[in-house]
């Protein structure tokens, strides 16, 4: 029996957020906006998205002992995460510094904070953690070495997707334990390096990817959804899926990502196809991005429910 349905090992940051006219230039000062502070972090955003979808959800993260460490510790219990995981001390909280301007648009400068020092002896220590859970999932705004010690304490049975955000290039024994590795067209082309195809169609480019030697790839699309592909290992033939979306006005498309990850994780946990999980993923991210910020905008099951049916792949 497992404890969980999904394990997310991960970042955690306190996102501060000033609306401005315009941003300074060298030595200048402007005005702006209240400060808000929202807790955010790419694997604080896929725990607390699972956990809001109904997901028995772990995270394994580090915070700072301050106040920011307790906004995201208070959130993740909010939203029903079990943070027995989440060690604290050793540095400050990761901070991301925002600033936002009239058109949306967004700059960013991240401390990594406590987030840079989830080293792989504090994976190594969580063994037991790692083995309770049906999925494990990652990203990339901790150490690249602790995701690759994660994966090496993972048991066979249980699953393991990556979404490689912020994109680095991955080692081969990362990328062989990817079941999937979730992308965006940007991360692709960043993975692929010289090997991306010249003016190739999202086909060719999620070939490319399991030429790397995942298990399987899911390429997400924004508002076209996502495509999905299982490698030859698998039995699939590595031939190619088209999962769609749903059509919705999108107000802001903050954590989106990070939610089709966690609905993604969650459903394969609960034995689905990769293809029918993603659809369901589709229609998680969709709901997501019809209203303002990212941990705040996560749906639960019934508010997915209310977009309709998206026909099957």
């Amino acid at each position: 029996m497992h404890d969980y349905d999904l394990l997310v090992v991960g970042s955690a940051n306190a996102d501060l957020v000033i609306g401005v006219d315009r941003r300074p230039g060298p030595g200048e000062t402007v005005l702006g906006s209240d400060l808000a502070v929202h807790p955010g972090g790419k694997g604080a955003n896929q725990a607390a998205a699972a956990a809001r979808l109904g997901a028995r959800t772990a995270l394994l993260a580090r915070v700072g002992n301050d106040v920011y460490g307790r906004l995201l510790l208070d959130s993740q219990h909010s939203a029903g995460v079990d943070t027995v995981g989440v060690l604290v001390g050793g540095a400050p909280t990761g901070v991301a510094l925002i600033t936002v301007d009239p058109s949306g648009d967004n700059s960013i400068v991240v401390s990594p904070g406590a987030n840079a020092r989830l080293a792989p002896e504090d994976v190594a220590a969580a063994g037991s953690l790692l083995c309770t859970a049906r999925v494990v999932s990652a990203q990339l705004e901790i150490p690249v070495e602790t995701v690759v010690e994660v994966v090496r304490n993972l048991p066979p049975e249980v699953r393991f997707t990556l979404n490689p955000s912020p994109p680095v290039p991955l080692p081969s024994e990362l990328l062989s334990a990817c079941d999937p590795l979730i992308v965006n067209e940007h991360e692709a082309r960043v993975l692929l390096g010289r090997r991306a195809p010249v003016d190739g169609e999202p086909k060719d480019w999620i070939r490319a990817l399991l030429a790397l030697g995942p298990r399987s790839v899911v390429i997400t699309l924004g508002a076209e959804g996502a495509l999905v592909a299982e490698s030859s290992i698998k039995g699939s033939g590595g031939e190619p899926v088209h999962v769609p979306s749903v059509p919705v006005k999108a107000v802001d498309t903050t954590g989106a990502g990070d939610a089709f990850a966690a609905a993604l994780a969650f459903r394969l946990s609960a034995g689905e196809d990769l293809a029918t999980a993603a659809a369901f993923a589709a229609r998680v991210g969709a709901a997501t991005v019809t209203r303002p910020g990212a941990q705040a905008s996560f749906p639960t099951q019934a508010e997915v429910a209310e977009l309709g049916v998206v026909s099957q792949p």
